[in-house]
Parts: C-alpha cells; sequence; structure tokens
C-alpha cells in the first residue's frame, strides 16, 4: 500500500492567493451588480510592449519553417538570452557573473520554490517575517519545518526574522544561526529596501557561518534610489555564499507569458561540492527548458526599443504607486512602500485584523487587497496594496477608500 507524504497535510489551509480568490468569487456571485477593484494579487495589467510582441511573432514565423525550427531548448537556456542576461543585468553593474551561470526558468516562483531541493532535510531556514509564503511552503512540503502553531501562526524548526515599523521592515541578523537564508528586496510584501552597506553585512554574515542567501531580486526593475542594490552580487563576497533568482514578470509584464533565471556562481561549494553542478544535474532532470519563443521574447527586453519601452511601463505602475501611498496618508492611514516597489503596506484602521480589514474593504468599497497576516504573524494589523492596477481603476479605488 501507498503512502502520502504527510508533509503536504501540515499546510495550513490553502494558498493564500487561492484564499482570497473564492472570498472574492464567493462576493461578485452574491452581488454581481457590483464593480470589485483588485489590488491584491501581484498580477500586471498593461500589455506586452511592442518590442517583445515584435519579437514573438519573428519567433512563431521561425518556427513555422524547417529550416529556423527549435525543439528542446538548451539545459541552462539558449545563449543569446544568457549572453543578454549576463551583459545587461549583471556585468553593465560591475558583477562579474558569467552566462554559463545563469538558468534560464519559466519564473522565479517555481525556482524559489524547488532551490530548496539542494539542501539537507535537517537545514534550517531563516525567513524576513512578512513573507512570501512559497518559501515557507515549500519548505514545509520537504519537511524542514517542524509543527505549526495556529495559534501564533509560528513553524517550530523556522528562524523568522522579524520586519517591523520599528527596524523599517528591513530584518536584523539572526540569533540563531541558520543554514539557508531567504531575503527579498525590495520586499514583497512590505515594499522596503536596504542599502548595498546593509547587504554587504549580510553577505559578510553568510559567509562568516557558513550560510547561504537565496536572494529574491524579482522587483529589481522598480528601484529608484541610487544607495539600493540591484544585485547581492553588487557585494564582494556574495559568489561564495549568495543563489540570486530573477523574473521577467513584474519589469516585463510576463506574467502570463512565464520566464526568469537562477544564479548560481561556481565558486559557491559546500566541500568538494559546487551547487551549480547540483542544481544543472536537477534542471538537466527535471525541466525541459522554457520555450524558444518565449527566451527571444525575454532577448527582445534588453533591446534598446525594449529598455526604452519598459521603462516607460514601470513608470506607469510606479505612478500608481505614488497615488496610492499619497492618497492613503491624506485618509490618514500609515503608510510605507511604493518607493522602490510596487507595493504599499498600510496598518489596518480601528484596530481590526488584517482579514477584518479585508472584508471590510471588500463590502464597503469593493476593493480588493492581501491581508498582510497571509505572509507570516508580523504581518498581523497590515495590508497591502498593490500598484499593478490600470490608472483608471487605482483612482477609483483611492476614491473609495478614501471614502470610507
Amino acid at each position: 500500500m501507498f503512502n502520502i507524504n504527510e508533509n503536504y497535510l501540515k499546510l495550513p489551509g490553502s494558498y493564500l492567493f487561492s484564499n482570497i480568490g473564492k472570498k472574492v468569487a464567493a462576493y461578485k456571485a452574491e452581488n454581481p451588480d457590483r464593480q470589485v477593484i483588485s489590488l491584491g494579487i501581484g498580477d500586471v495589467t498593461q500589455p506586452l510592449v511592442p518590442a517583445i510582441i515584435e519579437a514573438l511573432h519573428g519567433a512563431v514565423d521561425e518556427m513555422g519553417k524547417a529550416e529556423s525550427f527549435h525543439g528542446y531548448a538548451p539545459d541552462l537556456g539558449y545563449e543569446f538570452l544568457r549572453n543578454a542576461i549576463a551583459e545587461n543585468d549583471y556585468k553593465a553593474r560591475g558583477c562579474n557573473i558569467a552566462a554559463d551561470e545563469i538558468f534560464v526558468s519559466d519564473g522565479a516562483k517555481c525556482d524559489s520554490a524547488n532551490i530548496q531541493e539542494l539542501f539537507s532535510a535537517d537545514a534550517k531556514i531563516a525567513v524576513c517575517d512578512p513573507v512570501y509564503p512559497v518559501y515557507v511552503d515549500s519548505n514545509v512540503m520537504a519537511g524542514r519545518t517542524g509543527t505549526y502553531d495556529p495559534s501564533t501562526e509560528v513553524w517550530s524548526d523556522v528562524i523568522y526574522m522579524p520586519c517591523l515599523k520599528d527596524n523599517n521592515f528591513a530584518p536584523e541578523l539572526p540569533e540563531k544561526t541558520p543554514d539557508v537564508i531567504y531575503l527579498c528586496f525590495p520586499n514583497n510584501p512590505t515594499g522596503s529596501t536596504i542599502t548595498k552597506a546593509q547587504l554587504q553585512e549580510w553577505v559578510d554574515y553568510a559567509n562568516k557561518v557558513g550560510a547561504i542567501i537565496i536572494y529574491d531580486a524579482a522587483y529589481e526593475a522598480y528601484i529608484s534610489e541610487s544607495d539600493v542594490p540591484h544585485s547581492i552580487y553588487e557585494c564582494e563576497g556574495a559568489r561564495t555564499c549568495a543563489i540570486e533568482l530573477r523574473s521577467f514578470s513584474k519589469n516585463a509584464g510576463f506574467t502570463g507569458v512565464r520566464l526568469g533565471f537562477t544564479v548560481i556562481p561556481k565558486e559557491l561549494v559546500r566541500g568538494t561540492t559546487a551547487l551549480h553542478s547540483l542544481w544543472a544535474r536537477r534542471h538537466g532532470t527535471k525541466y525541459n527548458g522554457a520555450p524558444y519563443i518565449i527566451q527571444r521574447a525575454g532577448e527582445a527586453v534588453y533591446s534598446e526599443a525594449g529598455k526604452a519601452q519598459l521603462k516607460e511601463q514601470v513608470g506607469y505602475y510606479m505612478n500608481n504607486a505614488k497615488i496610492i501611498k499619497q492618497g492613503l496618508q491624506e485618509a490618514g492611514y500609515s503608510v510605507s512602500g511604493g518607493v522602490n516597489a510596487p507595493y504599499i503596506w498600510l496598518e489596518t484602521p480601528k484596530n481590526m485584523n488584517s482579514w477584518e480589514f479585508f472584508d471590510y474593504l471588500l463590502k464597503n468599497a469593493n476593493v480588493v487587497g492581501t491581508p498582510g497576516s497571509g505572509f507570516g504573524p508580523s504581518g498581523e494589523g497590515y495590508f497591502r496594496l498593490t500598484a499593478f492596477g490600470s490608472y483608471e481603476n487605482t483612482l477609483e479605488a483611492l476614491k473609495r477608500i478614501k471614502s470610507l
């Protein structure tokens, strides 16, 4: 008789955004005349820019001819895309990352969940709190997190690094020594950032204690301040302690197209084993590569036309962020984020908890956001709004919220 992986049974309820989707669907079914505006899940709304559409069309035409048809992609990804990434995202910023240290995938979500497979079952993980749920949930599935206490929403074997108003929503070095440290900057959900000097402290700490940093830089395109690093490899010593995750979803609107990549420097070793080799083996065994058509679209992101068009699109979303932040502040809310990230993090009013405010906002303003408690215990009493809606919907949502 077969047995199941009982670690899955430890997961509390459904995935956060699945829960939100069910609540919103139920409300719409009961109130079909209401126009609900979503500022919840971080999904983009603007269409793909012309340079990317042109690349997609060209690649589709290639696939229709025998002489230019492409089948399975190379394990690491096509060289044309990896070279473009290495040149534009790393060498242009003074980072020593080679094309063969880049693994192309179908998105950072999958990579952030799968990367934990490289580490032992007893590895201790440290996460920011609040945090993107995938980091913790994937380790629950692997059996690393211990037992869950519903009253505190804490896993017994997870090292939580509280990101609070008092520390500007930036984590402090943990008292307990972890093996694997998850960092995400610009941060999801709080929108906070740290300076290059602060990130260097984390790199130095990881090298000192023999830990590895999983650095999620999915939102780096939204950075506007000069002292905020775009990559962990801007820090000295990062090649020996850090893996970086990147996504095309938020910088290029690929949420429905799917493309991302992971960087693993060859100097990142434990004992005599290079993690680059382990990930290459895993990648080759479990993944057949992002489609040629999509990788050509990714290459267009780095064209001169693509860069200019995407800069304008990022600016569109960040203008929404400015509108949300200023509007909430005018309405008396305590707000952070929205400067180097498309997320606004606000304190819930009137002593409401996060889910109570979710229900209040949905019922009274027909606006959807994300309860902070869904990101971890330190997210209780907070709420996340996204700037990825349309300009018109953003204005209307703020009008409704301010009228409450």
